[in-house]
């Protein structure tokens, strides 16, 4: 599809991706459940074989339910391609795997998603890649330390939990003067209200699980990008196997069938809560890019649609008092992820970093008195209603 053809973002989550016709005039897309598929003669498997017609062979190499969801990704993103996994870390580590080797160097945002510093910083010295925390949208950091052997910069946009953003056209710029890939997860923006390809980004990761899928009911990740990028990353989830079930496929592109219609009601939601706690004397402080105090509410305006769901806050609180406002709440379920049409709510000190005292996760950013809340498709006034008597407790 031609620039001047390409659809709307609300069009392309219904019909992106998605053939003319299904078998048997199915008005939605089947689930292929098989693990293996048949060949008619020994001549369609070498017609197959010496690339003279595309079918599937082997569910770890491709499945079609799992091929919709790819396709419809990447129309979602504006890209050539897309490549599934079966959770959002599955895709975030293939993709950083598939383009490094030993004595590769990797640079990535010291606020990006704690499982993928882990990786980055704590596995794969394992295999001779080297690695450099710079500080959050800090590009002159993030140029200063690009090495010859750089070969990845990664990011997310926004980060989690703080709601950082990154200037996406300026970080392309510099990695591209260096020759350097960029991969930004894009999670918490989804293609509705950001496409990071459009600024230069090479591979937009998300996971799947949240904002795409939208109703906490499975898990899974993608990747998307260009041809030859995707496809040095297809091939290596071709080894190692995390591949997206055709069922947990099904379930993703009927979510993503609503992503637009979802996304739009969260972000109207998520800014009115954003100014709602903002004004309240038991707030200390707000992040979300939607408001005008935020550090980088500037940027985001220049590259976001809408500013997500999820509102991250601070409270005139210690560790237990900040516990108790959680449990007040009524509406928010407690737990972790975010996107889904239920709303969640957490503290990260407890969630995700309950291992940890106090200074130990003042190291690494994480306040007692911190609070994730994701937005769902709940009415905003009732959320607010429902925070405001949770404070006033």
């Amino acid at each position: 599809m031609s620039p001047k053809e390409r659809r709307s973002i609300d069009t392309l989550a219904v019909h992106g991706g998605e053939p003319e016709a299904y078998a048997h005039s199915a008005l939605t897309a089947p689930i292929v459940q098989t693990a293996t598929y048949s060949f008619s003669s020994t001549k369609e498997l070498c017609s197959y074989f010496d690339g003279e017609i595309e079918r599937e062979e082997y569910g770890r190499y491709g499945n079609p339910s799992v091929r919709l969801v790819e396709q419809k990704v990447a129309e979602l993103e504006g890209v050539e391609d897309a490549v599934a996994f079966a959770s959002g870390m599955a895709a975030m580590t293939t993709a950083i795997l598939a383009l490094v080797k030993s004595g590769s160097h990797v640079i990535l945002f010291s606020d990006c998603y704690r499982r993928t510093r882990q990786f980055v910083c704590g596995f794969l010295d394992r295999f001779g890649v080297t690695a450099t925390l710079v500080p959050p949208t800090d590009i002159a950091a993030l140029e200063a330390a690009i090495r010859p052997e750089t070969r990845l910069v990664i990011s997310e946009a926004p980060t989690n939990p703080y709601q950082t953003v990154v200037d996406l056209e300026a970080l392309a710029k510099v990695c591209k003067k260096h020759r350097v890939k960029t991969l930004v997860d894009s999670t918490f923006a989804t293609p509705v209200n950001m496409q990071p390809a459009r600024f230069g980004i090479d591979l937009v990761v998300h996971s799947a699980t949240k904002y795409l899928a939208g109703h906490n009911d499975v898990l899974g990740g993608v990747v998307a990008g260009s041809h030859a990028l995707v496809g040095l990353v297809r091939d290596v989830r071709h080894v190692f196997g995390p591949c997206l079930d055709p069922h947990a496929a099904f379930l993703i592109q009927r979510g993503m069938k609503t992503l637009a219609l979802r996304v739009r009601h969260q972000n109207e939601s998520a800014i009115r809560v954003a100014r709602f706690l903002e004004a309240h004397p038991r707030v200390t402080r707000v992040h979300y890019p939607g408001l005008e105090s935020h550090p980088h509410h500037e940027v985001a305006k220049k590259q976001m649609s809408g500013f997500g769901g999820v509102v991250t806050f601070e409270l005139d609180a210690d560790l237990e008092g900040t516990s108790r406002f959680i449990d007040r709440c009524r509406i928010p379920r407690i737990a972790p992820s975010l996107g889904g049409v239920e709303s969640l709510i957490e503290q990260p000190a407890l969630m995700s970093f309950y291992e940890l005292t106090t200074e130990q996760r003042k190291e690494v950013g994480i306040l007692d008195n911190l609070v994730r809340f994701s937005v769902g498709v709940e009415s905003a006034d009732d959320l607010i209603a429902d925070l405001e008597q949770a404070l006033a407790g």
